[in-house]
């Protein structure tokens, strides 16, 4: 695990000193942010705040992941791992890298155009499902470490349900489903100055635990007990790429927090959307990731509440939706939403590795 905190270790250092560098030269460019007429009043004064900050923590996770290759060749845990990248780590920083860029794409055409609009939905639905559809062939097709798949057939909660078994085609579909899912509920959730940022270090630092958990007990190492072991493919290297993330993510956040310097953006928001799903699926812990991900279930489904109020009935259950925006119509500051969201979530994440470690016990004689 040491490689994973030296990659967390050279992120966060990364993204303190380019965050700043990053938010100068998209100003210089004016690649603002446009702000909807319909938000709160008060986001008015964000408009124009550099957008597409998402980029530079891409960058530091990517940057981070061979950082900790590097460290990786000189530790013991190369005699139980291969010390090279794997399919499995160039599947999850792939789906980051493409999801982001579905996002930046969509960021582009806000800015250039001066208005919010962006991407057509049609567009970035069949832009995503193209994304899922690779991610979950590669994921199933290409074998990993110790002849292992990133991911299997078989539907898995806090390990592989033996008896779930979904076939290829269905095991893609549902992966699809993740990538859809997740994607949108985070960029749903990014409505407000660190809330997204700092939910997701939430997420991904509890899917960094569930990975190195995975690592001390997986079947790949001849001392694992057999009724004990996970199957993952590379739980290291998740542990990697979610420490990378991590790292990278609260170097952003210390310029993201309110008043931010810089937004992520839908650059920011569909990579980060990409990077749970992919741990979800690399981890094989696909069922858990709704409880690991409370806030951004609870976000998006206030998103679904209101659209299907508003279609049936003629009314609306929230002041506004998503979910933060109804609380600040409400009257509560915006740094005091963001705090509870923050504690909804990681109460989310506490909750979700309690079931995790939970089930491990049990199996213990």
């Amino acid at each position: 695990m040491i490689s994973a905190i030296v990659a967390a270790a050279v992120a966060l250092v990364f993204t303190m000193v380019c965050t700043p560098v990053a938010a100068r030269g998209l100003s210089r460019l004016r690649a603002g942010q446009p702000i909807r007429d319909i938000n709160p009043a008060a986001h008015q004064a964000k408009r124009g705040t550099p957008t597409m900050g998402g980029l530079v923590f891409i960058v530091g996770t990517v940057l981070a992941y061979m950082a900790g290759h590097l460290v990786m060749n000189v530790l013991p845990e190369a005699q139980i791992v291969p010390p090279a990248p794997t399919i499995t780590g160039f599947v999850l920083l792939g789906l980051m890298v493409f999801c982001g860029g579905i996002g930046f794409l969509d960021d582009f055409l806000k800015v250039t155009k001066k208005n919010t609009a962006g991407l057509s939905g049609r567009w970035k639905l069949a832009m995503q499902l193209v994304v899922g559809t690779g991610f979950g062939l590669v994921a199933l097709g290409f074998p990993s470490t110790a002849g292992r798949s990133v991911t299997s057939p078989r539907l898995s909660f806090v390990r592989e349900i033996s008896w779930l078994n979904v076939g290829q085609v269905g095991a893609v579909v549902v992966i699809i489903a993740v990538v859809l899912a997740a994607t949108n509920a985070v960029n749903l959730t990014d409505g407000l100055d660190g809330l997204a940022t700092g939910t997701s270090i939430v997420v991904l630092t509890a899917y960094g635990l569930i990975s190195f958990w995975q690592y001390r007990h997986w079947c790949a190492d001849p001392a694992a007990q057999s009724a004990l072991c996970y199957e993952a493919a590379d739980p290291l290297e998740t542990a990697l790429v979610a420490g990378g993330a991590v790292g990278a993510l609260v170097g952003f956040l210390w310029w993201n927090t309110s008043p931010a310097r810089i937004i992520m953006g839908d650059t920011g928001s569909m990579a980060l959307g990409g990077l749970i799903a992919g741990q979800a699926v690399a981890t094989r812990t696909v069922l858990l990731l709704p409880v690991l991900a409370a806030l951004f279930v609870t976000i998006t489904m206030s998103r679904i509440i209101q659209y299907t109020s508003f279609k049936t009935t003629g009314k609306r259950v929230f002041r506004m939706s998503p979910l933060h925006h109804h609380f600040e119509l409400v009257g509560w500051h915006e740094v005091t939403i963001v705090t509870r969201f923050w504690i909804i979530a990681g109460a989310g994440a506490a909750i979700g590795l309690g079931l995790f470690y939970g089930e491990f016990l049990s199996r213990l004689p």
